[in-house]
């Protein structure tokens, strides 16, 4: 059996970075690696091609009637940038203090591995161990996903399971595994505006004209309302109403909101009404502005009206709603609101779905969930509990993971998301790092409920 921690450096080796063309080696790479250790364990490796990065499809066929578990993780990352903040080459990855450090260990390197080492486990001791085992391992994860949809469609009657299994959401602490039962969807676009056709001096025509920026500014500030709700009509409409579950599946988390503060630096909280800060990233949507530009941005001054000003926005959609609703609503406001004296152009990016599921016992646990469902969310309570002393917290989370609503409304599959990623991980960010530790733990839960599952 190999020692997943040295494989997982191979892996982080790999700089396979989808969003660039020039990690297309690394991405290359990357692949490669997946699907070599894959094979090496048995599996029918298909390397599927895609506009873009292939997607790794290895299978472990049986019985019909066995259970048929699909593993799902992605082989890209996000880009290092910017390199001077790394305390060691992001690419190169260095042990220590019980970590990973290296761009990908968390998201999603780490986390895959564990659950390749665990299944590399299982079979050791039990080659013939009844399981049906399929992984799915995209590149384009980081990218938003685009060939995932077509693939799904493509090859939905080879990923007939009985639900999916992944890693790529968090836990708050070392000793706390969560099961994670929703997750955010998306809509983003961005917005460029226009004023003049070159840019000014703005000692020569300032007075004259609206500035792009500030036309920008005002748009940016008409979305909100005061108290930090999103300001367009129907937006808030079809949210899910929070179950009292929920809130106390919540209240056992027991993160304090003075230290939460403490650890993002900030001075006061702005949080909606009614919501504590906790409730707000995982039970409401939000409008959000990821990045802003226009006119010099270099060292000094430079007294330009620049000719054009750029925003982007990303929306967090909560279930029940749907970007093709939401959307519509985002770009009438905008269209609405923006000045009339600029000009300007909507450019639209990715959606993704919100996603919901339910455990088994709670209040709204759908009747006709299907058993296999069922009996995985109960084993990998099993196994959590066991392996990290105490029972796992089943929580909504704020991030956004798109596939997973393509795959149940193509495949009709819910997912069984088990978070490993701590948030001293510091993901999409320089110096991100894999716990160790979590990752040991995280492996053994995966093999005590694939052996769970296989024992029947």
């Amino acid at each position: 059996m190999f020692d997943p921690v040295e494989k997982l450096k191979e892996f982080v080796r790999c700089p396979s970075v989808s969003t660039d063309p020039r990690y297309k080696d690394g991405m290359r790479a990357a692949q490669g690696f997946v699907s070599g250790l894959l094979g090496s364990l048995g599996f029918a490796v298909e390397v599927v091609p895609t506009g873009l990065h292939p997607i790794i499809l290895a299978q472990r066929a049986g019985e019909p009637g066995w259970p048929h578990i699909i593993i799902y993780g992605h082989y890209d990352v996000q880009p290092p940038d910017p390199l001077n903040l790394w305390k060691t080459p992001p690419f190169e990855p260095t042990e220590r203090e019980g970590r990973l450090w290296g761009r990908g260990t968390a998201d999603n390197k780490g986390p895959l591995m564990a659950h390749i080492a665990a299944v590399g486990r299982l079979l050791e001791k039990n080659p013939r161990v009844p399981l049906r085992l399929t992984f799915l391992i995209e590149g384009e994860e980081e990218t938003g996903s685009p060939s995932f949809l077509p693939f799904l469609e493509k090859f939905s009657r080879r990923l007939d399971g009985d639900f999916v299994f992944l890693s790529d959401t968090g836990i708050p602490r070392e000793d706390q595994a969560v099961v994670t039962c929703g997750l955010r969807g998306l809509t983003l676009c961005e917005v460029e505006v226009t004023g003049a056709r070159m840019d000014l001096h703005s000692g020569l025509h300032g007075g004259v004209l609206r500035n792009p920026i500030q036309a920008l500014a005002e748009l940016c500030a008409s979305l909100h309302t005061p108290d930090g709700r999103v300001n367009i009509p129907g937006y808030y409409d079809d949210v899910l109403e929070v179950e009292p579950w929920e809130r106390e599946e919540l209240g056992r988390l027991g993160t304090n909101e003075a230290e939460y503060r403490e650890f993002l630096g900030i001075p006061a909280f702005h949080a909606p009404p009614g919501y504590t800060p906790f409730e707000a990233v995982r039970f409401l949507p939000t409008l959000e502005f990821n990045g802003i530009g226009g006119g010099y941005q270099g060292e000094g001054s430079k007294t330009v009206i620049p000719s054009k000003a750029l925003v982007k926005i990303s929306c967090r959609l909560v279930p029940n709603q749907t970007p093709q609703k939401i959307r519509p609503l985002l770009y009438a406001a905008i269209r609405e609101r923006m000045p009339k004296d600029v000009t300007f152009r909507i450019i639209d990016q990715h959606d993704g779905m919100p996603y919901v599921v339910v455990p088994p016992g709670r209040s709204n646990t759908p009747r006709n969930q299907p058993p296999r469902l069922a009996q995985a969310f109960r084993a990998l309570d099993a196994a959590a509990t066991e392996v990290f002393g105490r029972a796992p917290l089943y929580l909504r989370e704020g991030g956004s993971v798109p596939i997973i609503g393509d795959i149940k409304r193509v495949l009709g599959l819910d997912s069984v998301l088990f978070g490993l990623f701590l948030p001293q991980d510091n993901l999409h960010a320089p110096n991100e790092s894999f716990n160790l530790r979590v990752m040991q733990k995280g492996s053994e839960v995966s093999e005590r409920m694939l052996s769970t599952l296989a024992a029947g």
